[in-house]
């Protein structure tokens, strides 16, 4: 086998997976036609700024509108105005955020395009209470949310029915201009309206489907919440809507695309890859479970596929808050990966957020093998206890394992690479 160190290779791979997604090599390949009016830029997303600063560079001409990122991933722009919020839980710069892309796109004609730059994180960046709600009520609703462990598309469909920007509302503000959606999907099944709760993307869910969300996966939502859903409240317009007649919308990125460079890195340094799936959800540590499984059959077996080789995967997997430890869906995906893979010799795991940040803290991920267990053990933490509390993050730590490579200006949601060897 190919003499290498595991985690510089590991970290490699997760390299060309962000590249794939550069924001000026995507933003270049889908420019829209110029309009004979003028053209307004909004976005939201933690990738905004930089999808901003690309369009920029890209375009040949003086831009205006106004964008929306995370605090600390900011990035300058020379006319387009790039805003700060928080995320994952909404604050009132995020509400004047709402404000201030909603007023930029009114006012327009039909000889004006808005090219709006979408990508993942842009649900709690941009709060817009519906009428008779206020910015407490959505931060009561992320905060149920987050800690609700259902897919992010069921939670998009619930916010979607309790704003004023999201679910397409940011596009028919915008009528009758053009509206040119440029998406970086971070959805599992890249379905473009649920990227950041689709404000500029109308689809054909409303009320029935989030109260459906809301009974599926056992959701406690605030009771004012529950009775401004039920009460039959404007709901989101439908595709159907003649507003939306002008308007389209271009992936620009995505997992897929991402997953395929970093099997093409890992052959190119001469590892066979795989990749299991671009749409992994469920539990992290459920996903983790079969990830395991996986490996120990490739290590004892060599079936389903024969080592060496490195397993490839992405999506959004979710974690349902049960304790109070600190961590993410990344860290407690590999905590629990790294009690199923105990052990086994030859085996190095990296997952991480391809945006660079993994829950609250400030890394995206981790590294795990087949020792993380019998470390933690000998650090006198147990990691049983670690993962009750949803505390992976803490177990790391302690091990110096966390992947902290800082914002990468994407999202393409969670990569996972497993090594075996």
């Amino acid at each position: 086998m190919t003499v290498i160190e595991p985690r510089e290779f590991l970290v490699s791979l997760f390299q060309a997976a962000v590249a794939a997604a550069d924001a000026d090599q995507a933003i270049r390949a889908h420019l829209p036609t110029k309009p004979k009016g003028r053209t307004i830029v909004v976005g939201a997303g933690k990738g905004a700024a930089h999808l901003a600063r690309a369009l920029e560079r890209a375009w040949g001409e003086p831009l205006e509108g106004v964008v929306v990122t995370r605090y600390g991933f900011g990035v300058p722009c020379d006319t387009i105005e790039v805003l700060e919020a928080s995320h994952p839980v909404p604050d009132a710069a995020g509400l004047v955020a709402s404000e201030r892309l909603l007023s930029g796109v009114s006012g327009l004609s039909e000889d004006d395009l808005v090219i709006a730059l979408i990508c993942g994180g842009g649900s709690a960046l941009l709060p817009a209470p519906a009428d008779g709600l206020d910015l407490s009520d959505e931060i009561a609703l992320n905060e149920v949310l987050l800690a609700s462990g259902a897919p992010i598309s069921a939670m998009n469909t619930i916010r979607k029915q309790v704003s004023r920007i999201k679910g397409g509302r940011l596009a028919a503000a915008a009528w009758p201009a053009r509206v040119v959606s440029l998406i970086v999907s971070d959805i599992p099944g890249d379905n473009a309206a649920d990227v950041a709760s689709g404000p500029t993307l109308a689809d054909n869910s409303g009320p029935e489907d989030a109260l459906a969300a809301i009974r599926r996966y056992g959701i406690d939502l605030p009771d004012k919440l529950l009775r401004h859903i039920e009460s039959g409240a404007p709901v989101p317009p439908l595709p159907s809507d003649p507003r939306f007649q002008r308007h389209s919308h271009r992936i620009i990125a995505s997992a897929s695309i991402s997953l395929e460079a970093a099997a093409s890195a890992a052959r190119a340094a001469g590892i066979p890859a795989v990749i299991l799936s671009d749409s992994i959800e469920g539990e992290a540590r459920e996903a983790a479970h079969v990830h395991a499984a996986i490996t120990r059959e490739v290590r004892l077996r060599n079936r389903p596929f024969t080592g060496p080789v490195v397993i490839l995967s992405g999506g959004e997997t979710t974690v349902t808050l049960k304790g109070r430890g600190k961590g993410g869906r990344n860290t407690e995906f590999l905590l629990s990966l790294a009690l199923g893979i105990d052990g086994h010799e030859g085996v190095h795991a990296l997952a991480a957020d391809t945006d660079g940040i993994d829950g609250s803290e400030n890394n995206a991920g981790a590294f795990a093998d087949g020792s993380t267990i019998l470390r933690l053990q000998s650090s006198g933490l147990d990691p049983f206890t670690l993962l009750s509390n949803n505390d992976a993050w803490t177990a790391f730590h302690a091990l110096g394992d966390l992947f902290v490579p800082g914002p990468t200006g994407t999202n393409v949601n969670d990569f996972r690479a497993i090594l075996i060897r």
